[in-house]
């Protein structure tokens, strides 16, 4: 077993990739608006590659915009700050994390899970007149922490994947088995690296246990949204596993039968679009 202590773990997130400098400056202001816009804009125009992604999300038909949008101010303009913030940082993060350095981990199916479970927790939140760039944003970082660990452990994780494969059973279990510690701790690691809100770290620690005390209701839309997406099948993994719901957060939901399958529909028909642009 490869035990992992927390300096350890320490370690491995100092030695990840860093994100541009104004994606850290978006991840740590999550939850401020004051901002000045025109500096943003300039400063992410810089990094063409980012600009050019983040345009292409911005440019379909997820956000149904009636005009082409050409640059990052623009962008701001028709789809206002928050959206537009929630999309550079999804063009970022889904490109900065290097993959197949992992024995059997899946980067692609990874990635698909985030992206699908980003697109329902906003279709959700919407639904719940909760703020869907902040739950559009905790969807996508929700398993960060499985980054962490194949990023900088990444001989380790192969053994919890071979783990996984033999005896059957949930990611975090076969974390805790092999390493003595999981995604979400990683997870957790990450956010107070690169200074996360209180409310996306609540809701990256607790998106397996929404029930716990001051979790918040971000984590339990992020928790039913995790849900859905691997009832779904989105990421297309062979062994896809439904986690067991929260019957507290699934409730709190509030939803109808009818309802619910119309964020299904939603949900696929919106990831389709942005996974193609975020992966390529």
């Amino acid at each position: 077993m490869n035990r992992l202590l927390p300096e350890q773990l320490a370690a491995g997130v100092q030695d990840l990739p860093s994100l541009p400098a104004v994606v850290m400056e978006l991840l740590s202001s999550i939850e401020q608006d004051d901002i000045d816009i025109s500096v943003l804009a300039k400063k992410v125009s810089y990094d063409q590659a980012l600009t050019a992604k983040t345009l292409r999300l911005a440019n379909s038909s997820s956000f149904g915009l009636q005009v082409k949008v050409t640059t990052i101010q623009q962008a701001i303009t028709f789809l206002g700050f928050q959206a537009t913030r929630n999309l550079i940082t999804a063009a970022a993060i889904t490109g900065c994390f290097p993959s197949g350095r992992c024995a059997g981990f899946h980067d692609k199916s990874f990635w698909r899970h985030s992206i699908a479970t980003a697109v329902c927790a906003r279709a959700l939140a919407r639904r719940m007149r909760f703020n869907q760039d902040i739950a559009f944003t905790a969807g996508l970082l929700h398993d960060i922490g499985k980054l962490v660990l194949v990023t900088g452990h990444p001989d380790a994780y192969a053994q919890v994947v071979a783990w996984r494969a033999q005896h059957g059973g949930d990611w975090l279990e076969a974390e805790r088995a092999v390493l003595g510690i999981d995604h979400v701790d990683a997870g957790v690691a990450l956010a107070d690296h690169w200074n996360f809100s209180d409310t996306m770290r609540h809701a990256i620690a607790c998106h397996h246990a929404p029930d716990m005390h001051g979790a918040g209701f971000l984590a339990a839309i992020v928790h039913v949204a995790n849900a859905i997406v691997h009832a779904l099948d989105l990421a297309g993994e062979d062994e896809e596993l439904v986690p067991r719901v929260s019957s507290l957060a699934w409730d709190a939901m509030g939803l109808n039968e009818e309802a619910y399958l119309h964020l299904f529909r939603e949900t696929e028909v919106q990831f389709g679009e942005m996974s193609t642009i975020l992966m390529a």
